[in-house]
């Protein structure tokens, strides 16, 4: 589906009108959204637009990472939006001229149809020009990544107040993984952003580069937050690690107490189990008591011993 709007010089928006018309002299710059296009409506980048053959494969080759080209009279940008439920990345392209702004995406854009709502209700906005129309575009599609970031966070606050409870370790790995996801997104598109604000040939109005730096503000916003919170799964994961690892050991403690005090009995034992003919003790009246005694005084003694060593501390 194509959508198109076109500002005239009197400042009035006409939405719907056909691509011919792009071009009458009382157009002042026009918008033409390619929303999930045919084959035949993505052909018209090349028979209409007449875009570069680089910028197009860009456009029907996804995912691109987040950049900007130089052209001929235009600048082509991909961008990433955010799939709430997956946290995939989805491509969003836009070709800014002087006097055109064409975006172009194979699937339905949320962000975008966001923004040609607005520039339908609020009739100022087109009087600011196209370059406020692409600075709301981007603005959106950042915004959108904050629910996500705020989800993770609120997850891991409840993981912090329930860090005891081992089976919470799986939420951890899954947040990391999360958190990922939207480090490849974000990163890409804050480079973008500087690579924007600081491109000579990326003619920002001084009026509007305000506006693009409070996005580049956000994004900046955003990979701290993305750097805290893997900080603060990697302190999880390790305090888990140590907590196991204190409770591997008390085992083992409790383990080789119980053995340091059987070794010494069942060396008693076993001699006493051997069945030699000669053995002066098997004809003693209270041997097997005695052997007993004997076995509890070194028993005991093995755990006063071990008490003194401060293995039950």
């Amino acid at each position: 589906m194509i959508r198109t709007f076109a500002v005239t010089s009197d400042l009035k928006l006409i939405e719907d009108i056909p691509l011919e018309r792009l071009t009458d002299s009382n157009i002042k710059w026009y918008w033409v959204d390619f929303d999930a296009p045919t084959e035949e409506e993505t052909l018209l980048l090349k028979t209409h637009f007449n875009f570069h053959p680089l910028a197009i494969e860009d456009c029907l080759h996804s995912l691109q990472r987040p950049k900007l080209d130089y052209y001929d009279g235009y600048d082509f940008f991909v961008l990433h939006t955010l799939n709430q439920s997956s946290l995939a990345p989805e491509e969003v392209d836009i070709f800014v001229g002087h006097n055109f702004i064409v975006t172009f995406h194979l699937l339905p854009s949320n962000e975008i149809g966001l923004v040609r709502q607005r520039v339908m209700d609020d009739k100022q906005s087109i009087s600011k020009g196209l370059m406020y129309i692409f600075y709301l575009i981007m603005d959106k599609i950042v915004d959108g990544y904050f629910p996500s970031m705020y989800q993770i966070e609120d997850e891991l606050n409840e993981i912090e107040l329930k860090k005891g409870n081992r089976d919470l370790i799986g939420n951890v790995y899954e947040i990391r993984s999360q958190l990922l996801k939207l480090r490849r997104t974000i990163f890409p598109m804050r480079e973008l952003m500087y690579r924007i604000l600081n491109s000579e040939r990326v003619l920002v109005p001084k009026e509007e580069r305000v506006y693009f730096m409070d996005i580049s503000d956000h994004l900046l916003r955003l990979s701290e937050m993305i750097e805290s919170n893997r900080e603060m799964t990697a302190d999880i994961r390790d305090n888990y690690i140590s907590i196991n690892a204190n409770r591997t050991n008390n085992i083992m403690k409790t383990l080789t107490v119980m053995t340091s005090i059987f070794i010494p009995l069942t060396f008693i034992a076993s001699i006493y189990g051997m069945n030699f003919e000669y053995m002066p003790e098997l004809t003693w009246h209270g041997g097997y008591f005695g052997v007993l005694g004997v076995m509890a005084i070194v028993g005991f003694g093995m755990l006063f011993w071990l008490g003194r060593m401060g293995w039950f501390k």
